[in-house]
Parts: C-alpha cells; sequence; structure tokens
C-alpha cells in the first residue's frame, strides 16, 4: 500500500488554491527532461479533467526523443513564442513549479514568474529548494517529480483522473529519471506506483523503447564516437570523463537530447565509479554527472559548476571555454585524489570535497 508522505496541512492548502483559480500555468526547468516534461503534461492533463483552463510553459525546447508523448504540441515554448508565454504566464492565477528547485533553472521564465503575484507551487526532488514558493512540496529522496505527481494526485483522492495518457506521461518520466528503474529506486512503494499506472493500459515495453531506445542514425552516430574517440578514462581516480565542442555536434547534425543517456554508458565498464560529460553549448558548456555508490556528484556540480541534483546524478554549467572546464575538472581531480592518498587512508571523497 502506498502511503502519504506530504503533510495533510499542505494538501489541504493546495486542494483550496486549485478549487479557487481557473487559469492554471505549469512550468519546468530548462533543458528539460522526460521528467520534467512528463510531470508537466501528466498534471497539465489532470487538471483540464478537473475543468482547468491550464497550458505548460517551458523555457526553451523539448527534445525530440520526447514529442511522442501525449499533448506535447500544445506546450508553450518562450523560444518559440515569447509573446504567448508571457500573456498565459502574466493572467496565469496560480503557477506549479515542477522539478526544479530554484527559478533561474527557468532562465528567462524566472522574471515573469515572480512579477506574477498569484500563489505559487513547488513540487520537486532536487535539494536546498529555494524558499520564495507559497506551498513548497520538496522530496529529494523521492525518484522523480512524476513520482511526487502521483503521490500529491493520491492525497488530493484525484487518482481517478489519472487516465491511461496521464499515466504514459508519469511512467516516462519514472524510468528516464531511474535508468529504467536501475538507480534511485530501492523504495518499494515505487514499483506500486509503477503497477498502479500500469493498470491504465500502459505499454510498458513500448514507451520504453519511445524514450529511451529510439535514436536517429546521427544520434547514434555521435554517441558512437563519443565513446571511442572522445572518452578518456583516469585509472587511478575510477573516473572517465566524454567532451564534444560544437563543431563535433555540428559534424554529426547534433539536436537536442541527441547526447541524452550518453554519460551513463562509461559505467558499464569495470572499474569507472564516476562520469563526467561536458558539452560546448551556445552560452556555457554543459556538465553532466553521474556516479554508483556513495559517490556524490551534486556536491562537485555545486561547488565547482553552478549546479546540483542528486548524489548519484548532477548537473550544471560552466561559463567558460572546454579546455577551461576540462582544465578545471583535472584540478578538482587533484584536490579529490592527491597523489600522497593512498588507498588505505580512510578519507571518503564526501570528506574530501567538504
Amino acid at each position: 500500500m502506498i502511503q502519504p508522505i506530504i503533510e495533510q496541512g499542505v494538501i489541504d492548502r493546495l486542494q483550496r488554491l486549485i478549487n479557487g483559480v481557473k487559469n492554471i500555468v505549469i512550468t519546468c526547468h530548462l533543458s528539460p527532461d522526460g521528467d520534467a516534461i512528463g510531470s508537466s503534461l501528466a498534471l497539465c492533463h489532470v487538471l483540464r479533467r478537473l475543468g482547468k483552463d491550464a497550458i505548460v510553459v517551458t523555457p526553451d525546447m523539448i527534445p525530440r526523443s520526447l514529442l511522442f508523448l501525449p499533448d506535447v504540441k500544445a506546450i508553450v515554448t518562450y523560444t518559440q513564442n515569447e509573446s504567448r508565454a508571457r500573456k498565459v504566464i502574466e493572467t496565469a492565477q496560480l503557477i506549479f513549479c515542477l522539478d526544479f528547485n530554484a527559478l533561474h533553472r527557468i532562465d528567462k521564465l524566472s522574471p515573469m514568474v515572480m512579477g506574477n503575484s498569484c500563489p505559487k507551487v513547488l513540487i520537486d526532488h532536487h535539494t536546498e529548494p529555494e524558499n520564495v514558493f507559497d506551498v513548497m512540496i520538496s522530496f529529494p529522496e523521492a525518484s522523480s517529480t512524476c513520482e511526487l505527481i502521483f503521490r500529491v494526485l493520491m492525497q488530493l483522492q484525484l487518482l481517478r483522473l489519472i487516465d491511461r495518457w496521464a499515466a504514459q506521461c508519469l511512467l516516462t518520466g519514472m524510468m528516464t529519471d531511474t535508468g529504467n528503474f536501475s538507480y534511485n529506486c530501492e523504495d518499494p512503494e515505487l514499483y506500486e506506483i509503477q503497477a498502479s499506472l500500469m493498470r491504465r493500459k500502459v505499454n510498458r515495453q513500448w514507451l520504453y523503447n519511445m524514450a529511451m531506445n529510439t535514436f536517429s542514425a546521427d544520434c547514434l552516430r555521435l554517441q558512437g564516437y563519443a565513446l571511442d574517440q572522445k572518452m578518456k578514462i583516469y585509472d587511478r581516480q575510477r573516473v572517465a570523463l566524454i567532451t564534444l565542442d560544437a563543431d563535433e555536434l555540428k559534424r554529426y547534425n547534433y539536436k537536442r537530447g541527441d547526447t541524452e543517456g550518453l554519460v551513463n554508458k562509461p559505467l558499464a565498464i569495470p572499474g569507472v565509479d564516476w562520469v563526467v560529460f561536458m558539452r560546448e553549448d551556445a552560452e556555457c558548456i554543459k556538465v553532466s554527472c553521474r556516479s554508483v555508490g556513495d559517490f556524490a556528484v551534486n556536491d562537485i556540480c555545486a561547488k565547482y559548476f553552478n549546479g546540483g541534483g542528486h548524489v548519484n546524478a548532477a548537473g550544471g554549467d560552466f561559463y567558460g571555454t572546454l579546455q577551461q572546464a576540462v582544465k578545471l575538472f583535472e584540478q578538482i581531480l587533484d584536490e579529490l585524489f592527491p597523489t600522497n592518498l593512498t588507498q588505505t587512508d580512510n578519507l571518503t571523497n564526501n570528506e574530501i570535497i567538504q
């Protein structure tokens, strides 16, 4: 049985907010992933079935790997339709902020969201949320924001409004944020939630293939090139680094989402406990980290790359050249793993970071 984890007073306040409004906006973080889009679309779908005028607004483009999700074409993307995004945010009576813990994560939408005096609700599973929201539902121990959306709807007694399409969106987010239930998935209730969603006639195998196992030829070639030519393994530190610059991305006709999952692949190598992937973007170097065990990559991303995340999955940004980012990374290695530190020293990675 799935137990309630959100305080009833918080649920009661959220219920009053939803009941008292008509126009609702749902937004999520920059460079949205499966959890951000899945949670946003699922909540939007349920609110519409409840009779609300709900709409999803994203800061930038949705990766093409998620374009199969229902109602995805109804999303308002700020970088494609600034005036429409601005209008719906300005007229919103309630704003849901999903899958991010700080307003800078929604980029240019931030001043619009804060400029509207309506109540704002945070539902998120990242650490250290900003205290700027009227209702905060923050559980870093949760597998995904999609899991939290299910739990919120359960405690609001709205599970009856989760149909096949909403279930498909929620399961997509849970899959993508756990690597198809291979990490951040120790809670047995997570599988009860999955079972509940699958009872709504979701084809799990089809969903997995669409969300996590469908690639263009260019995407496969790019990832193959990255692993063959651009992966460097630091044996002593048990870490792998992959870098891709703008010219390399252009050579393989890079589209948003083409490097999704690439950072996880070197963890299959025995002796690799931590992976860093750096991709040259228009304005910065995007940094993604994955790890196994208790190696806390969220601490590294927060300290060095203006980011954060979870213990084993985190990311951030570096403002400078790719070469400078690599140099910083190697300096971090020197700090974490000084040459005079032996395997017999009783010092953990987390203690070194701190």
